[in-house]
């Protein structure tokens, strides 16, 4: 049934030109939050060094900010948001996501190079940890990663906007990884594990859902299942947040929804002008605050979640 689900928004895409329409959205639109609880964290729109629309954001343990531009770039924001600092300048790539290990390296993915790098935070080049392709796969569209408690790295692959296909990669501490989940998924996008390490979680953008992928006891991929379905919505990243809740950042409309523990989607915090979020396409936190890139603009959004 899945499957056949898949495909009909696929082929709808595929003849219509665009996504497929819903008649009426399961989310609860109702914010929680009023958008006085987000605030511009730090904005770099002209001016030697600018934030080049950033679509990845990464919390450090010392508070600080890290997150990407569209030209491959790295940059470092003070916790406090006061400065900015450009760690990697990389005219020829392309930043998405990024995420810290276990191990203390903020790693990203460059989609130019069909890689995931890695940067020790204290200094020095970036380095490359997997690239061009994983287990004699190709990589088309890497696009987000998260990492499990034990330092493995899951990747995903968005395939293409039109066909299902593979998948999410696990790549482990060394390098070596493989085709963990073939799904098939509308464009694989956003992705995290639930915090007990029993699922990994993967944003559809074309498929307006989350995936929920069981982790099983030998740490193989089990069956993909509907975790929810968000109609009328663009989801890109994920997150869990300090509650255990999944927060989901939305591309369009411009908010971010947070499901509940009963799998409930509500709005969280939504801007209709797309002035403070604005088209957000990925969400860190530290402690109860939200941060999240915004595609559309050059700042960093904070949520006061609470």
């Amino acid at each position: 049934m899945r499957e056949a689900i898949v495909n009909r928004d696929a082929k709808a895409f595929s003849e219509s030109g665009r996504a497929p329409e819903y008649a009426q959205p399961s989310v609860e639109r109702d914010p929680i939050l009023d958008l006085t609880a987000a605030r511009i964290f730090f904005d770099a729109p002209v001016g030697p060094l600018r934030l080049d629309h950033a679509e990845g954001v990464a919390v450090h343990e010392d508070g600080s900010v890290w997150c990407g531009g569209e030209a491959g770039q790295v940059y470092h924001i003070a916790p406090d948001g006061s400065t900015i600092e450009l760690r990697v300048d990389d005219r020829d790539g392309f930043t998405l996501a990024l995420a810290f290990g276990p191990d203390g390296l903020l790693y990203y993915v460059d989609s130019a190079r069909l890689a995931v790098m890695r940067l020790d935070p204290s200094g020095g080049q970036p380095e490359t940890f997997v690239a061009g392709s994983i287990d004699g796969h190709r990589l088309e569209i890497p696009n987000a990663i998260a990492f499990d408690a034990d330092g493995r790295l899951y990747l995903t692959e968005s395939h293409s906007p039109t066909e299902p296909g593979p998948g999410v990669y696990r790549i482990d501490p060394d390098g070596n990884g493989s085709l963990w989940s073939d799904g098939p998924f509308l464009f694989a996008n956003g992705v995290a594990v639930a915090p007990d390490g029993s699922a990994v979680y993967v944003a559809e953008t074309w498929s307006r859902r989350i995936t929920r992928v069981p982790i099983g006891g030998d740490g193989a991929a089990g069956e993909p299942e509907l975790h929810v379905e968000l109609p009328g919505i663009l989801p890109d990243g994920l997150g869990f947040g300090p509650d255990g809740l999944l927060y989901v950042a939305c591309y369009q409309p411009s908010e971010v929804v947070r499901i509940d523990e009963h799998g409930n989607p509500r709005t969280l915090i939504r801007d209709d002008d797309a002035i403070v979020l604005a088209h957000p396409t990925n969400i860190a936190f530290r402690g109860s605050t939200a941060f999240c890139a915004n595609l559309g603009r050059w700042h960093i959004t904070a949520i006061e979640v609470g």
